[in-house]
């Protein structure tokens, strides 16, 4: 308890603990056997701690203490005295010699070994080390042999007020809603001071708000901002600028301060009405304009902003609410009113109506400042506008006969001006629904009459386009389609559906339906087909076949006896006549092939040919097949034993030993210039047939024979060869007895158009020796090789 209440005093009361130590040691050191360390040591009160460690009777080490005290930003001329260490091993010959080890010795801190004072060399700052750490020991001066162990002590730095407060987050921005009541949270802020917020009051803080007021207050302890002002409104100022101090050592004169700033903005809440900026409003609008196009716009102003502002419009009464509409737009927040229904300057030509403007979001608190609507007139004009000519229908359908003549009226439109200023109306028929010009119609009535026969089997429909026009101006021009049904007569005559063969078994019974029978009719009657079947009257009263209608309009076809027989007769002919029931009747003549036939026990008919009776008992249809196909391979056979003989290997092509297109000759004369026009035959070279005749194929046969080529006489060697050449060049490609493969063509011809001329010594007048070959080097670098050979050469035959 003694030890805990010392180090309670000493922290809070260290000036006067140096004191308490000098007078009471015992309190605040452990006796010792024979040493002493004394903080800003006394020697005086050496006797009486010596006393009480014999009374004691206690057996320590001599180093023992707390801690020592230095004022921080502490400048003097001289270093301060921050202690002093003693021990009693001490007489005073000056041979104990005091050491001083750990943080800042020898730098900050250096003690007199002679006299143990410590004392501080430099100016201490609390906030950057509060505490200091170090071990102080006594040794020999002259062996420098611990004469005491090592003991610790702390050096505290005791602070002052020396650092101001600080707002790190500042500057700060808030926003509180307008309107708001006094008290109304704002924000929070922060001061911090580096001071030590333990000893003394320098780093208690005191809030104050300098600028500001009257419309925000501060906590002085808390920080925290309010509205000081009651009915902030946006719309008369948005923003504030507050500027708030803290203030250390409790507020008290002396202190150090720092401010910040805060920038407070209103939000806007919905305290204001939408507004017309008139009353009214005057539009006007040609009768012609499309439906949902825009008339016009209003707009009602609100001073509030963003969803406080929107509003919604309306018409709430008038003459004009079920032929026009006004909408909100959401970007510019006007109300743009539209047309719904079609105008008439003849029939009306102006409205009235009320419209009302009514914010989307009401705030409920200010309800009581009024109603959040605004009204305004409208007055819109319309005015008179060249309009087209108009239908008396929409649509029109018109009936005709099938059978209707040509010209005769099918039907009438009209139409008229709307205008003031009646104008007459022509009349047309838009040729792209009428391609095939079937109709007609009457530019001034509008009557529509027929250009064509109509059949109704072909088309029953026609759907046309009439084009009025006006007269005045032919810009403008309406249509309307024409529906045209083609109605039916009777022009068609029935006739079976399908099926006109029917067979019947041999032995069949009396009375057996053998066939029935449908018939159809393109026609097409109001109470539907009802067909009458009957026999011509020469076939009434036949033995063989008889008929019987049924209610579906189909006929049965019955047998009047049995025993048919195939050897007796084959085939049967019926013929029915088919009638309608339309006005006049429309009758047609089918006949029905009725074939005998032998049938299984399930009457199912498996041969109707009376041939079949004269086929050999003993040989069945297999039998037959087996023959035939016995043939069938010995004509194969034969025809690839045929083939083979013929297909021998044999050389394809006959030639003779003097056809120079298939020879190459070899001869070892380089060439003697112009001699080589007497050693070969130029004709030859360019005929190297040299007979007439052709060379037969024997690996093909042609499809078609050709007479063998006339051989075409030598050339002489006046001629053109580039026609020559042609010539040859498309008998070869039309000649089908012609190799397919690639043989050696000789021709004596160089071409024409070659800057170089001829090289060729066939051609040459003059010997080598006459020739100068200079003029090849001006050819270019493709003759430049060939010019300086030529050159060698005639030096060589100078040298």
């Amino acid at each position: 308890m003694p030890e805990r209440l010392t180090e309670m005093l000493m922290d809070t009361w260290a000036p006067l603990v140096i004191l308490w130590i000098t007078v009471f040691p015992s309190m605040y050191m452990a006796p010792t056997n024979d040493s002493q360390v004394l903080p800003s040591g006394s020697s005086g009160g050496l006797n009486e701690i010596n006393e009480e460690q014999k009374v004691l009777n206690r057996s320590k080490r001599g180093w023992v203490w707390n801690q020592m005290f230095v004022l921080e930003e502490f400048s003097g001329p001289e270093p301060i005295l921050v202690g002093r260490l003693h021990t009693d091993l001490d007489p005073g010959s000056s041979k104990i010699k005091y050491i001083l080890s750990g943080d800042g010795a020898g730098t900050i801190f250096v003690i007199n070994d002679k006299t143990g004072d410590i004392h501080a060399m430099k100016r201490l700052d609390r906030e950057e080390k509060a505490e200091y750490t170090l071990t102080a020991q006594a040794v020999d001066r002259d062996t420098n042999k611990p004469l005491e162990p090592p003991s610790e002590f702390i050096i505290k730095v005791q602070d002052i007020n020396d650092n101001a407060p600080e707002f790190v987050e500042g500057p700060y921005h808030a926003t509180v809603p307008e309107m708001s009541v006094v008290g109304t949270y704002v924000t929070k802020v922060t001061a911090t001071d580096a001071d030590d917020p333990v000893y003394g009051n320098s780093a208690k803080l005191v809030y104050s708000i300098l600028e500001g007021q009257p419309y925000f207050s501060v906590e002085p302890h808390t920080a925290i901002i309010k509205t000081a002002l009651s009915n902030m409104d946006r719309e008369a100022k948005e923003e504030y600028f507050v500027v708030i101090q803290a203030k250390d050592m409790g507020g008290h004169m002396g202190g150090l301060s720092g401010t910040t700033t805060v920038t407070i903005t209103l939000t806007d809440v919905n305290d204001n009405p939408p507004k017309f900026a008139q009353s009214l409003y005057h539009f006007s609008v040609l009768e012609d304009i499309a439906i949902g196009d825009p008339i016009g716009r209003v707009k009602a102003n609100d001073l509030d902003i963003g969803e406080n502002a929107r509003s919604f419009y309306d018409i709430i009464e008038g003459d004009g609410m079920d032929i026009f509409e006004i909408t909100s737009d959401s970007q510019t927040q006007e109300g743009i009113l539209r047309l719904r229904k079609p105008l008439d300057y003849e029939a009306k030509k102006s409205y009235t109506m009320k419209i009302e403007a009514t914010n989307v979001h009401i705030d409920q608190r200010f309800i009581s400042v009024g109603p959040f609507k605004d009204t305004a007139t409208i007055k819109i004009l319309v005015e008179d506008a060249d309009e087209p000519p108009i239908f008396s229908s929409p649509d029109y359908l018109l009936e005709v006969h099938e059978n209707a003549a040509i010209d005769s009226v099918i039907g009438q439109v009209t139409a008229h001006d709307p205008d003031v200023t009646s104008s007459a109306i022509r009349f047309s028929i838009d040729r792209n629904t009428d391609l095939e010009r079937q109709f007609n119609i009457n530019t001034q009535d509008g009557r529509i009459t027929l250009a064509t026969p109509l059949d109704r089997e072909t088309s029953t429909w026609h759907n046309i386009t009439i084009v009025a026009t006006e007269d005045r101006n032919p810009s403008q021009i309406s249509r309307v389609p024409v529906a045209i049904k083609v109605l039916d007569v009777n022009d068609n005559a029935p006739e079976l559906a399908s099926g006109d063969q029917a067979y019947l078994c041999e032995n069949g019974k009396l009375g057996k339906v053998i066939h029935t029978m449908r018939a159809i009719d393109k026609d097409d009657p109001k109470n539907g087909h009802h067909f009458v079947y009957n026999l011509p009257p020469e076939l009434a009263e036949n033995s063989n076949f008889t008929i019987q209608k049924k209610k579906d309009n189909t006929l049965d076809i019955l047998t009047k006896r049995g025993g048919f027989s195939r050897q007796t007769q084959e085939v049967y002919l019926l013929p029915i006549i088919i009638s309608d029931s339309g006005n006049p009747p429309m009758s047609s003549t089918s006949t029905l092939t009725i074939k005998v036939c032998g049938c299984s026990n399930e009457g199912i008919a498996q041969s109707c040919n009376a041939e079949a009776y004269v086929l050999p008992i003993g040989l069945s249809m297999g039998a037959l097949i087996a023959i035939l196909a016995c043939i069938i391979l010995l004509l194969v056979i034969v025809v690839l034993f045929v083939t083979l003989r013929r297909h021998k290997n044999e050389p394809l092509i006959i030639k003779d030993d003097e056809d120079v297109r298939e020879n190459i000759i070899r001869y070892d004369d380089e060439g003697g210039g112009e001699e080589d026009t007497e050693a070969f035959d130029i004709a030859t070279l360019q005929n190297p047939d040299g007979i007439n005749g052709f060379l037969p194929r024997k690996d093909i046969k042609p499809d078609l024979q050709f007479m063998p080529r006339q051989g075409l006489a030598p050339v002489p060697n006046g001629v053109d060869v580039d026609e020559f050449i042609n010539v040859r060049l498309h008998e070869a490609d039309n000649d089908p007895t012609a190799p397919p493969y690639d043989s050696i063509q000789i021709y004596g011809y160089e071409g024409r158009g070659s800057v170089a001329g001829s090289l060729s010594s066939l051609e040459s007048s003059t010997s080598d020796s006459d020739q100068n070959f200079d003029y090849l080097s001006e050819w270019g670098p493709r003759f430049r090789r060939l010019g300086e050979l030529y050159s060698v050469g005639e030096s060589d035959k100078e040298t």
